[in-house]
């Protein structure tokens, strides 16, 4: 692409004032470039925007207005772009339905965003266990012909709801606008070398907001998504393999979850990538496995990035690019400065605390989200305003260091962060304790010596339990919760460890749930 249609594209970005203008001016200046590449099949950008136009042409006609909200029950695949994009056509905002998530989740997302529409397989959502609503197939082929959609949403419209877990067992959806997005994007993209020419990865489940950076980034440059299929992203060596034919240039990893894939690119004799950024986000980074993955790179290594932010700053509040001297440094998990459009401070229940000093982390600015759907008391709670500016109040433990930037020192509350995931323990003590065979439980999050992380539920049992009731509480947990959130382990015990105030010790608890005690396993 030449030097003046990269301009016009970054022209683009500056003059949308909503996602699907982002993305109408952009492939207007590259329609014929490849917007989406799934196996076997291509979608260029005027094959992708005819496909979500005729998508929110049947959104409008299934009764869909701006301001609704829609849910979106889709595999990874070249459909999921489509709807999304279909969706914010249609002037509403997407709720991702993850078709892996137990039926009984799927039904209370649903209930709770008030959804009467959703874009899927009609049998897939009946499978579901999703009768009630309307399902809108996608469909990525056909013409383009139709009437032009009016009403067409702005920067105060939302975009998605995204939901996390809830320390009351009740998942809570996040509110995000374009205009947060657009923000994002306009302040972070300066700092990726990026071009047309890219190829991202579409690794991320759209469940986690790190979906949105993956594709907008990628969009917002006429670049190219590479859809990872889930069976590929769950199976580390496939992916190397996947990485190498379809030659991603932008890779995002959680982690825990690239411990693996570097152990896999190791055990297949490094074959060469053509990845020119990997970036980290939704856990705190493992240098020494980054170092590992580096050593002996053939070629110029790709570009390491470590951001962080919470869902309800919009994906990403802080960038890092690492160096070497980072790798090897005493600082574990660097998450850098706070984005352009972004401000930040660290602060203890007496204010702001001196550098150097750990407290909370508080994000405010363009990015902040609106607050979440219909929860007015915990949006008042988290989203606060502290002389007439508005904070997010993360739950992170920060400091800023000697250079002013910043490092992740961990939750400070029950909330944990768990391949990428956000999980509430208490969400998950919840619904193991509706279990008849439960008297009590309490859940922790373990690390091996190996660097592995589970998640294990010591629970107290109901006089007439059986002895091992892993596998019994495991099926229940998986029909319950998201799988990410089932515990991955269980230890019987006959009382919950208490302080001397007689609050649950979370530390004692760790101690219990030590793998030499453990009574049960996933498989």
């Amino acid at each position: 692409m030449t030097s003046t249609a990269s301009q016009a594209i970054d022209t683009s970005l500056a003059a949308a004032r909503s996602l699907p203008e982002l993305f109408r001016l952009v492939a207007a200046q590259c329609p014929d470039r490849p917007a989406v590449l799934d196996h076997g099949r291509e979608l260029t950008y005027r094959q992708l925007g005819a496909a979500s136009d005729r998508l929110a042409r049947r959104l409008r006609a299934a009764g869909v207005r701006r301001g609704d909200r829609v849910g979106l029950l889709l595999e990874r695949c070249a459909e999921l772009p489509v709807g999304v994009i279909g969706v914010l056509k249609a002037g509403a905002a997407y709720v991702p339905l993850d078709p892996a998530y137990p039926a009984e989740r799927l039904r209370y997302l649903v209930a709770d965003a008030s959804l009467a529409t959703v874009v899927g397989n009609p049998e897939q959502a009946t499978g579901c266990g999703l009768d009630g609503v309307r399902v809108v197939e996608p469909d990525a082929d056909g013409d383009s012909a139709g009437a032009e959609l009016t009403d067409n949403p702005d920067g105060t419209d939302p975009a998605y709801v995204i939901y996390t877990s809830g320390s009351t067992g009740r998942p809570k959806g996040c509110v995000v606008g374009h205009r947060q997005v657009l923000a994002l994007l306009r302040a972070a993209l300066p700092l990726f070398e990026v071009s047309a020419s890219d190829r991202w990865a579409l690794f991320a489940s759209f469940s986690f907001d790190v979906s949105v950076w993956e594709l907008w980034a990628c969009l917002a440059t006429g670049a190219t998504a590479v859809v990872v299929p889930q069976q590929v992203a769950r199976n580390p060596a496939e992916l190397v393999t996947e990485l190498a034919a379809r030659r991603v240039t932008v890779l995002g990893q959680v982690p825990s979850v690239f411990r693996s894939v570097a152990l896999a690119h190791a055990a297949a004799e490094r074959p060469p990538l053509a990845l020119r950024y990997l970036v980290f986000a939704g856990e705190s980074v493992e240098l020494d496995v980054i170092a590992q993955f580096l050593d002996g790179w053939a070629g110029a290594p790709p570009r390491v990035v470590n951001m962080y932010g919470p869902t309800e700053t919009t994906v990403y509040a802080t960038h890092k690019l690492l160096t070497e001297a980072d790798l090897t440094g005493p600082v574990r998990s660097p998450i850098g400065r706070v984005l352009p459009h972004l401000s930040a401070v660290v602060r203890d229940e007496h204010g702001t605390v001196p550098d150097g000093r750990t407290g909370e982390l508080w994000i405010a600015g363009d990015g902040v989200a609106d607050g979440y759907l219909d929860r007015p008391e915990l949006t008042a709670e988290r989203f606060v305003h502290v002389d007439g500016v508005r904070y997010y109040r993360t739950g992170d433990l920060a400091r800023v260091l000697p250079d002013g930037s910043l490092e992740y020192l961990g939750r400070d509350d029950l909330q944990v962060k768990l391949r990428g995931f956000r999980i509430e323990l208490g969400e998950v003590e919840a619904v193991l304790r509706g279990h008849d065979l439960v008297r009590e439980a309490a859940v922790t999050v373990i690390t091996t010596p190996a660097g592995a992380q589970f998640l294990v539920a010591c629970v107290v049992l109901a006089a007439d339990a059986p002895d091992k009731p892993a596998g019994t509480l495991r099926e229940y947990a998986a029909g319950c919760l998201p799988r990410y959130m089932v515990p991955d382990r269980y230890q019987v015990v006959d009382t919950l460890p208490l302080t001397g105030s007689g609050k649950l010790d979370r530390a004692a608890l760790t101690g219990l749930a030590a793998p030499r005690r453990v009574s049960g396993r996933t498989s």
